[in-house]
């Protein structure tokens, strides 16, 4: 970020925070070069460019001064229809061209779910790994026992108070990122041929893992605040001979939405008494931007039912690949799909992990970590609602680091995607998160790096694009 750039944020934050509200007289430039250090041509350029912004703007003789801000508040996204019938699963072509189309330093990757890594806050954890590595331990170099590592274990199960759970270390079990876990679930608990309910949208990873085991999927409408319908839930229990369920409840991928506690108390009184097993992904549930945390849906589980799958590949770094899974009372089922799976995860990164957590850099990590999403989504909301055209609808996720964005009905988000690639940004189009071809109009974009020009810059290209394709389809 250049220097003008960097004045030109600090100075929106102020605004922002409230520091300087409508119609406040901004700093000299002479002042404002004293008390950043920068030149006086440097915060010229921070003003000029303000005030293009609409920000700002001047009034002669008088100096600079904050403008009436008039915000478009947008509608959160309509909730999609009910889908009539189980359908088998095929989006991998779709899922494989988008996500695959190798590194570039010159592209802005906006759709993948992939968190801020140049915070300070993570350099503990890669003291933590060089330490382990330069011990020459042989233990890092080993096979680990199937079910994990115990210190990783007992520190997941402290910070699973947190989500109301009470576990033991006993009860996990250490995957290769959260993409195990689901899939060793899915595995332990279905057939070929079975049904599973999903929410609409849904993580095309887990549609993935859906299509892999020969499943078929039932999508049901999802609010995209409540969660998934519950009455709806409770109709397809009675109409379809399912097998299992798997949703994200809180801080769901893409669609940003928390079931609240009444609900997910609830949705475990369903699957209990229809005997339905749910697969619950709890990846983002240690970002949300208040304390405490919301509380998982295994929290409120008296009878094994629901298997409760994370890693720290969202809340960390991917690159880690640690998930876990406490799987209930399908254990030693899931136990046996992770041991064909890939019988025991690396060993070197869950210590690790384990020492990060012991040493109270976890903590520290998500406590600054809230912060910054936080203030990304605003400031990404923010832009959709300048340089998006009428018609537009957004999410507004209380945690994590994905917004989920309605777009046009005339506006085909493959086209867009293949469009934006061609002018160096990145996105994840709708369809992959649907197995029926649902949300065409629809794109999730990723705002954990976010606030920078590079990104105000490409969300305004996108929203170009938009207009431009609206208007002439």
């Amino acid at each position: 970020m250049k220097k003008y750039e960097q004045v030109a944020q600090t100075v929106s934050e102020q605004i922002a925070q409230g520091i300087y509200k409508t119609g406040d007289r901004l700093p000299s430039i002479r002042h404002l070069s004293e008390q950043m250090g920068f030149s006086i041509s440097t915060i010229q350029e921070a003003y000029m460019l303000l005030e293009q912004r609409g920000i700002t703007e001047v009034r002669p003789k008088s100096g600079h001064f904050v403008t009436q801000q008039q915000k478009r508040l947008l509608d959160l996204p309509v909730m999609p229809e009910y889908s009539a019938k189980p359908k088998e699963t095929s989006t991998w072509a779709k899922v494989f061209h988008v996500l695959y189309q190798g590194e570039n330093a010159d592209v802005l990757f906006l759709g993948r779910a992939v968190p801020n890594l140049s915070v300070g806050t993570l350099k503990p954890l890669q003291r933590s790994l060089a330490t382990l590595t330069r011990k020459g331990e042989l233990r890092g170099l080993s096979y680990d026992y199937i079910f994990g590592c115990d210190e990783l274990r007992r520190q997941i199960t402290r910070l699973a108070v947190d989500s109301g759970c009470n576990l033991s270390a006993d009860e996990v079990i250490i995957t290769s990122g959260c993409q195990e876990a689901l899939a060793s679930s899915l595995r332990a608990i279905t057939s070929p041929g079975d049904t599973v309910i999903v929410d609409s949208p849904s993580f095309y990873g887990s549609l993935q893992a859906i299509e892999a085991c020969g499943l078929k999927t039932l999508e049901l409408p999802t609010h995209p605040e409540r969660g998934i319908s519950l009455t709806a839930l409770e109709l397809a229990f009675e109409q379809w001979p399912v097998k299992a369920c798997l949703i994200t409840p809180t801080f769901n991928n893409p669609l940003g939405y928390t079931m609240s506690d009444e609900r997910k108390a609830r949705l475990v009184g369903l699957l209990n008494r229809y005997d339905v097993p749910l697969i619950e992904d709890d990846i983002y549930g240690d970002l949300s931007y208040e304390m405490p945390r919301p509380r998982t849906v295994k929290s409120f589980d008296t009878e094994g039912r629901v298997i409760l799958c994370s890693s720290f590949s969202k809340s960390l770094a991917p690159g880690l690949r640690v998930g876990w899974v406490a799987p209930g009372r399908y254990a030693s089922s899931v136990m046996h799909m992770k041991y064909i799976s890939s019988m025991s995860s690396a060993t070197l990164p869950q210590l690790a992990v384990a020492d990060f957590i012991a040493r109270g850099g976890y903590d520290r990590h998500l406590k600054k970590m809230r912060g910054i999403y936080k203030r990304g989504r605003d400031y990404l909301l923010e832009w959709i609602t300048r340089y998006f055209p009428e018609g537009t609808r957004v999410s507004h996720p209380e945690g994590g680091y994905l917004l989920w964005v309605e777009l046009p009905k005339k506006v085909d988000s493959m086209q867009l995607t293949t469009r934006a690639m061609e002018r160096g940004v990145g996105i994840a189009p709708g369809e992959l998160f649907s197995s029926t071809g649902k949300f065409t109009h629809h794109i999730r974009l990723n705002y954990a790096d976010c606030p920078n020009a590079k990104m105000e810059r490409g969300v305004k290209m996108l929203g170009e694009l938009v207009a431009e394709m609206d208007s002439s389809g």
